[in-house]
């Protein structure tokens, strides 16, 4: 197969694409830039946008010995990513840029041109594995595909691929899925004589340079003085901006006063409507049912029991995951796929739920496997702990 390898400029691109070298595909290296901002691709960059990550990139390829180009995917980015960030933070919803850019720059946008430039399939180090369509040597076929964990559970990224759906994913390769640890894969870079073998991962939003979030919204959306309060309502400080405040956030709430029982606050709500943030017990952030749309279908649903007026509508048992490195937590799911919906009943109660964040469902014999994915629309509190 012609493969074009996403080359990011760190290690695990670098090994997913010699790997794909090994497998004996006809493979060409491409760097995807993402950003025009100078201060977001400064050397020392905390992101993956870096000026360094171009030229190591571009210094794995030479090793590899395979073509190499940069890809100016800076307008896609800003559109799909950036502005969405925005967007979503604006309506009071928490989303994960991380998600987005898989599904809408390093998915679609990139597959976009290799398929025009009529490559098969693409290549990244995302942690992960897949088995049907390219990856099983029929680059395009959705039948049998199957989406599951990475081997090495801690660097697993299946979260962030689900959104990526069965026509993007049929047309993808995951070299890195089978890797047991990312030791191993340093150790594999550097027996390659892979520059990048040591090099840090990167963390934090790779359009935020320096990693302060709330700074980057505010400049971005202005800043608005709002009220902070109580579940009923007392006032108990102010605040800049309500979308400088996230669903289950302890820390940097600008409270002088603390609570009359002397416990720690916690980020209940934000309400864009009035730009109020709502603070109050950890306890008031327990949800048992999350409701999610934009349903993404990575398996089909069981058939629903007992509701023949319903045919569309299936439930599925086994466990979500509303963030990155969360806890999954097991679930029974209701999916209707003719409206894009999606109702999750957990087990037992989650904490820190917020819309826009994006809901993965797993199943399967070994309870690895990507079923589907949503993104949350809202989630309701145990009867129990209303106040």
């Amino acid at each position: 197969m012609r493969v074009l390898a996403a080359l990011s400029g760190g290690v695990d691109s670098a090994v997913a694409a010699a790997r794909a070298v090994d497998a004996g595909h006809e493979v060409v290296g491409v760097h995807m830039a993402l950003t025009r901002n100078r201060s977001q691709t400064r050397s020392g960059s905390r992101g993956c946008c870096s000026i360094e990550d171009s030229a190591d990139a571009r210094w794995a390829a030479q090793i590899l010995g395979i073509p190499f180009y940069v890809w100016d995917l800076s307008e896609e980015f800003e559109e799909r990513v950036v502005a969405d960030f925005l967007d979503e933070y604006r309506a009071g919803r928490t989303p994960n840029p991380c998600v987005r850019c898989n599904e809408r720059v390093k998915f679609d946008a990139l597959l976009e041109r290799a398929l025009a430039l009529g490559f098969d399939a693409v290549a990244t180090g995302h942690y992960a594995r897949l088995s049907g369509g390219a990856a099983s040597g029929r680059p395009g076929d959705t039948n049998g595909l199957t989406l599951r964990r990475a081997v090495d559970a801690a660097k697993d990224q299946s979260y962030v691929l689900a959104v990526s759906g069965r026509e993007g994913l049929a047309r993808a390769l995951l070299p890195l899925g089978d890797a047991s640890s990312k030791a191993q894969v340093r150790a594999e870079a550097e027996a390659r004589g892979l520059p990048v073998a040591s090099k840090p991962d990167s963390y934090d939003i790779c359009f935020v340079a320096d990693g302060d979030t709330r700074g980057f919204l505010t400049r971005s959306l202005g800043a608005s003085e709002g009220a902070m309060v109580s579940p009923d309502g007392e006032v108990l400080g102010t605040h800049q901006g309500y979308f400088g405040f996230t669903v289950g956030q302890r820390k940097g709430l600008g409270l002088s006063r603390p609570a009359d029982d002397g416990r720690p606050r916690y980020v209940i709500e934000t309400r864009p409507a009035t730009n109020e943030v709502v603070v109050g017990p950890e306890e008031l952030l327990s949800r048992t049912t999350v409701d999610g749309d934009g349903l993404v279908l990575l398996a089909e649903p069981e058939p629903l029991t007992g509701d023949s007026d319903t045919p569309t509508v299936g439930w599925q048992e086994g466990s979500v995951q509303v963030r990155a490195h969360g806890r999954p937590v097991s679930a029974r799911v209701r999916v209707d796929e003719a409206a894009g919906l999606l109702r999750a009943e957990l087990a037992t109660p989650l904490r820190g739920v917020a819309a826009g964040q994006s809901l993965v469902v797993y199943g399967g014999t070994n309870g690895d496997q990507v079923l589907a994915q949503a993104t949350v629309t809202s989630a309701q509190v145990p009867s129990r702990t209303v106040a």
